[in-house]
């Protein structure tokens, strides 16, 4: 079991009050000597038949599990799935749930259960595995739990307390990276932050140096500025020259071993020279980028927003694949939420799109909520909901920004003579935010366009010399982040289906 609270979960009816006609058969399972593993049902005019299982090892929830498949085509009026190298033995048991799709709506059956109690071949005769002879059959035993007939049938129907999970299913406009159809209102992913990163498996933790378009002065690195404690997990600013000594911002730094970015490039290796320095601050980044990403749903994240200069939160969805092109936002970025660090800005949250680099598009469509105090103060519930027909967003319950396509994003980008906008035309209205998008958390500080010029800004954004200035203005800035609140916390991250 994770310890990190993670669930991804398909096909989740949620319609309890709804009584159901229709009744998924109980799986037949079989263990196939010398080896492999068969599941199946009888035909009743369905178009999808899924299995979700694992080993040995009870799910959780209703995740995707171990085996995972979408059989889309019946044989000899039976839906089978089939593991040919599964290697099981006497005593084993498998944990699954079984999903049907019949007349456009999908029904469910949970909390199946299965022990290998013998073995059979490929016709379904029983064998003796000492010696690979058939030997009679022995009664066949309920997959599912609850039935007390003392001669079961491995299809016949299960009885009420199995059918609980025999729930109509809407379908969704939602999609996500795991194959399979899901249902209005499902519960997609939810990590509460419980247990360590790595042993969650669903995050990536960036080891690069963040680029362009934004080129902040910070390197993503997993030191001791990343962690989970207590339920949260927690990103902190830390100077380069606090880890590796006393002007090493004019040294080099190469983090190809263990680079997330790409190899080769200024991503995961630099050196300084002259006002070109190593960027002087170590932050964190996490995404979900190599294991889930989605299309459409509500974004729900519970986090406090860190206090100091020249802090900027991330709180964001990314473009999984790049599709409208990889320079200057062409493929989008929603942020959920962010509220800087400096005092002047801590009690302005922002939230929406981005779709260019500069301005005056670059916040054309973000909304703004100002608030009583600094959003540093205390967790807040940040929720983005992401349409095929436009983006809401909303802090504690309370909307406070729509943004809508009208005709279509790359008609009033063109106007703005955004380059990218040509590119969205091949896509719906609502491109360049109509593809998969993964979830991503971190902090950056500075950079080239977060922060307008002024005359309080240490830098300008368009000089050669703007990291550099920055650093040497420390003693300006270094004062405000306090240990115990320049820290960027997050509690819960939830996305659900639409």
């Amino acid at each position: 079991m994770l310890s990190s609270k993670i669930i991804l979960v398909l096909f989740l009816g949620l319609y309890d009050s709804v009584l159901c006609q229709i009744q998924v058969p109980p799986a037949k399972l079989e263990a196939i000597y010398p080896k492999g593993l068969r599941v199946s049902i009888p035909d009743n005019g369905y178009q999808l038949f899924a299995f979700h299982g694992k080993l040995n090892e009870e799910m959780e929830g209703l995740e995707a599990g171990t085996w995972s498949r979408d059989i889309t085509q019946v044989k000899n009026g039976r839906w089978t799935f089939r593991d040919r190298n599964a290697e099981l033995k006497i005593g084993d048991k498998i944990y699954f749930w079984t999903y049907i799709l019949k007349d456009g709506l999908g029904y469910r059956q949970d909390n199946g259960e299965w022990t290998v109690t013998g073995f059979v071949d490929e016709q379904g005769n029983p064998v003796d595995p000492s010696t690979g002879t058939a030997i009679p059959a022995p009664e066949p035993l309920s997959a599912f739990p609850g039935s007390q007939s003392q001669n079961p049938r491995p299809d016949r129907s299960p009885n009420p307390e199995a059918l609980k999970g025999n729930l109509p299913c809407e379908l969704s406009v939602s999609k996500v990276s795991v194959p399979g159809f899901i249902c209005k209102g499902q519960l997609l992913f939810e990590d509460n932050f419980n247990g360590d990163l790595k042993k969650g498996k669903i995050w990536t933790e960036e080891i690069m140096f963040p680029g362009g378009p934004d080129y902040p002065f910070n390197v993503y690195l997993n030191e001791r500025n990343l962690r989970v404690r207590d339920g949260k997990l927690i990103i902190k600013p830390i100077t380069l020259e606090s880890k590796y000594g006393e002007d090493y911002v004019m040294q080099s730094l190469d983090l190809t071993a263990r680079c997330t970015g790409t190899v080769g490039t200024e991503e995961c290796s630099r050196e300084a020279s002259g006002a070109l320095i190593l960027p002087p601050v170590i932050t964190a980044k996490v995404t979900t980028r190599n294991k889930f990403s989605f299309k459409y749903g509500r974004v729900e994240v519970r986090a406090k927003m860190p206090v100091g200069d020249w802090l900027v939160p991330l709180i964001q969805l990314e473009p999984r694949d790049n599709v409208y092109g990889n320079r200057n936002y062409a493929s989008g970025v929603l942020r959920i939420a962010s509220a800087k660090g400096n005092a002047e800005f801590s009690k302005k949250l922002e939230g929406g799109p981005i779709m260019c680099d500069s301005e005056p598009y670059r916040s054309a469509h973000i909304k703004q909520k100002v608030g009583y105090e600094q959003w540093a103060k205390d967790f807040h519930n940040y929720t983005l909901e992401w349409r095929p027909d436009g983006i809401s967003l909303f802090v504690d319950g309370e909307k406070y920004g729509d943004v809508t396509p009208g005709a279509g994003f790359s008609e009033d980008a063109q106007k703005q003579n955004v380059v990218a906008a040509s590119q969205w035309l091949k896509g719906t209205l609502m491109a360049p935010f109509d593809e998969m998008f993964y979830i991503s958390i971190g902090l950056n500080v500075g950079g080239i366009n977060d922060f307008p010029d002024s005359p309080s800004k240490p830098w300008k954004n368009r000089s050669i010399k703007a990291m550099l200035n920055f650093w040497n203005a420390r003693d300006q800035w270094f004062g405000t982040w306090f240990q115990d609140t320049n820290q960027l916390q997050v509690e819960h991250v939830k996305v659900f289906a639409l």
